[in-house]
Formats: structure tokens, C-alpha cells, sequence
């Protein structure tokens, strides 16, 4: 197993910044000879901390745009009800993100569409038919002044 040291730490934000990095740029900001960088950012990728990459999209230049996230209440607490919903969402292209969440609703969605109409259809047409779904409260993104996704 990888130990998480200051270095490996370092790594991974600058991996995380840009993962497209050369071995040798990122070997020389975290200060290590470009083969112990690599070493490391292959123990770190063997040992599944590092669990891939990937290609950060623009949604408007793609078409895309508008972001929603939407907090859903399940009509009743019993784990058949998580797993239809689970269901549901997984075959969902609109919803990114799915996440099981305590407090007083059961999941926290992140919802990726061209644009109002689209949600509404989301809304209406995929969410509003998961027999499971109580309650529905949507959050529409106006600006995003941080994101660190990959």
C-alpha cells in the first residue's frame, strides 16, 4: 500500500491541476529526480489512488451549459427503494453525479443539460417517473467561482 507522505500529497494536487503534466515538470515542483517521480506516480497509480484520468469537457462549448443540483427525498427508507433509485439514475445521461447523503432528503444529484427546457424535461420526464421520489428540490448553478473536479 502507498504511504501517503507530503510528497505524494504534492503529487496528486499537481496531478489533479493538470494531468497532462510531463514527468519532468511534475518531478521538478515536487522536487525529485524525474525517475523517483515516476516510480511514485506508478505505485500511486498500481495502488489505485490514482484511478485514472480523464478529459475535462467544457459543457457551453459542447452545447451544455446548464447545471442543477437536486436534492430527492425517498418516499420510504428501505434499501429495495435506494436500489431502484440507484437504478434509475445510473441509466440517467443527465445526471453526473449521484450522491447517498444523510440528513432530511436521500441523495444529492448533479444534473448536466442544455438548458431550461431540458431540465424541466429531466425533471418532469425521468426524475418525476422514479415511483420511489418524494420530494424534488432543485439548486440551478448561476456561477461557478471554484471548481476542482477533474
Amino acid at each position: 500500500m502507498t504511504k501517503m507522505d507530503d510528497i505524494n500529497r504534492r503529487i496528486l494536487r499537481e496531478l489533479q491541476l493538470d494531468g497532462r503534466i510531463t514527468n519532468t515538470d511534475l518531478a521538478q515542483k515536487v522536487s525529485l529526480s524525474p525517475s523517483a517521480c515516476l516510480r511514485r506516480v506508478q505505485e500511486l497509480e498500481k495502488d489505485g489512488v490514482i484511478a485514472g484520468y480523464r478529459a475535462v469537457v467544457s459543457r457551453s462549448a459542447t452545447g451544455g451549459g446548464f447545471t442543477a443540483y437536486v436534492a430527492v427525498g425517498l418516499s420510504e427508507h428501505h434499501k429495495r427503494n435506494q436500489r431502484n433509485f440507484e437504478k434509475a439514475m445510473a441509466t440517467a445521461p443527465q445526471v453526473r453525479e449521484c450522491h447517498n447523503v444523510t440528513g432530511a432528503i436521500e441523495y444529492i444529484l448533479r444534473v448536466e443539460v442544455e438548458d431550461l427546457a431540458a431540465y424541466k424535461h429531466f425533471h418532469t420526464e425521468v426524475l418525476g417517473q422514479v415511483p420511489e421520489v418524494a420530494s424534488i428540490t432543485s439548486y440551478i448553478v448561476m456561477g461557478s467561482p471554484k471548481d476542482e473536479r477533474a
